[in-house]
């Protein structure tokens, strides 16, 4: 099953709490695995009041919680009856699944709240023995000892002065030793 967006519709005033709500309930039902990320999409307003500069966070969709998750029937269920959802939003109700959101309508969303959407697939492990292929290192070989997939960045261990020394890098900087 792959991981996609859903817009969760919750009462008026109530998406920090159902926030909250869904994250307990993600580590205390063990759903780490299915349910990944929840968003309010906020923006920044920014007023100026007898001259006085305020900024406040605005939400862009009020009464609505964005949810990362994989469509099982136990992650349906454990949001679906989170307290203050009223729904899924593409969802007739009467049990139908919910539709996700397309690719194109999520990216600028996320991207206008500073968050980078990218799949990864990598076809690296830690412990793999990689070639650097671009930056000071180039031409080093070294072994992963991390993978931040989330900042699109590894950790690889190089020999440098006789010593094994960490150096980070993005993805695209290494490549595979066949």
């Amino acid at each position: 099953m792959e991981k996609h967006w859903y817009v969760v519709q919750t009462y008026a005033g109530y998406e920090n709490k159902v926030m909250t709500n869904v994250l307990k309930r993600i580590e205390t039902m063990n759903m780490q695995e299915k349910i990944f990320r929840v968003l309010i999409p906020e923006e920044k307003e920014v007023k100026v009041k007898d001259g006085v500069v305020k900024e406040k966070m605005r939400k862009v969709f009020p009464g609505y919680v964005l949810i990362e998750m994989i469509d099982e029937d136990d992650s349906w269920y454990m949001i679906r009856n989170t307290p203050g959802v009223t729904g899924f939003l593409g969802s007739s109700g009467k049990g139908t699944r919910p539709v996700p959101l397309p690719r194109e309508e999520i990216e600028p969303i996320l991207k206008k709240m500073g968050i980078k959407s990218v799949d990864v697939n990598i076809n690296i492990q830690v412990g793999q023995n990689v070639l650097v292929a671009a930056g000071p290192f180039a031409g080093q070989p070294g072994v992963i000892e991390s993978i931040d997939t989330e900042h699109l960045r590894v950790s690889v261990l190089v020999e440098l002065f006789g010593r094994e020394t960490p150096v980070e890098l993005d993805f695209g900087q290494i490549c595979e030793i066949e």
